[in-house]
């Protein structure tokens, strides 16, 4: 039984996925169950789809080691993390994973905030008298 290790990132969080076909089917992230780590059914369905596209919702034991930003980014890097290493194992899902876009990196960062400025745009209030 081969694990698969691949590694997904989003804005500031990093996930590293470990796969197995087969085994418990058990999904854990950070020692925590799924549904533990992520309450909210959203953010379940976000990690879980690419999973549903290549129809191996009950194939594969997940375990999921992510750090580092809020609870989105985290789960878009496991989604990242899991869609790679789903192509590692079987080539045909690139295709169907490639179309949904689950397979590129978004480059989105937040923009840093300048000096002389209120934010990253927006400026000082300005008084004309």
């Amino acid at each position: 039984m081969e694990v698969i290790h691949k590694i997904g990132r989003r804005k500031k969080s990093v996930a590293r996925v470990y796969m197995t076909h087969g085994g418990d089917l058990k999904h854990t992230v950070n020692g925590k169950n799924l549904d533990d780590y992520f309450p909210t059914p959203s953010l379940q369905s976000k990690i879980k789809k690419p999973l549903e596209l290549t129809e191996n919702i009950k194939s594969f034991n997940i375990r999921a080691n992510v750090y580092g930003g809020g609870t989105n980014g985290q789960a878009e890097s496991i989604r990242l993390a899991i869609s790679r290493a789903l192509c590692q194992f079987n080539e045909e899902y690139r295709p169907i994973l490639k179309k949904e876009g689950l397979l590129t990196r978004d480059p989105r960062m937040v923009e840093r905030k300048k000096y002389g400025q209120k934010k990253a745009r927006k400026k000082f209030q300005f008084s004309k008298r």
